[in-house]
């Protein structure tokens, strides 16, 4: 399961979803990216289900790039726990997802390949995507 070495604290403050993603939103490693539509949380295993789908589609031919990462911890209190007494315990770490951004990248596939890998992607994530191509200057 991905998550931080260090963190500076145990618990984070909660966060705020407002705007698209300004940081992240083009394909730069790869040649195609799947690109988030919808703010929000993904978890760790969010994440690496969807690695091992791309993974294994991709086989030895092509090449993949995560560009998120779940540094953000999520804290949860016990069922039926009454109100107060402090933030609940750690549960697991989230990466937060703006619409625009890129969270997977591949490359060394043609066009009509990408577009299946990408869009088995997609079906293990819990948000709207959509396949990308790198915008050459």
């Amino acid at each position: 399961m991905l998550m931080p070495k260090r963190t500076k604290y145990r618990k984070g403050r909660r966060w705020r979803f407002s705007g698209e993603a300004t940081r992240g939103n083009r394909v730069v490693f790869g040649d195609y990216g799947l690109m988030a539509l919808e703010p929000k949380l993904i978890t760790s295993r969010q994440i690496e289900s969807t690695r091992k789908v791309i993974s294994r589609t991709l086989k030895k031919i092509g090449k993949m790039w995560i560009t998120v990462f779940p540094d953000v911890p999520y804290t949860k209190k016990p069922a039926e726990t009454r109100m107060g007494n402090g933030k609940g315990n750690l549960e697991y770490y989230v990466a937060k997802i703006l619409p625009g951004k890129i969270l997977f990248e591949i490359s060394g596939l043609p066009e009509a390949e990408a577009k299946k890998v990408l869009w088995l992607a997609g079906q293990k994530m819990p948000i709207a995507t959509k396949m990308v191509k790198r915008e050459t200057l």
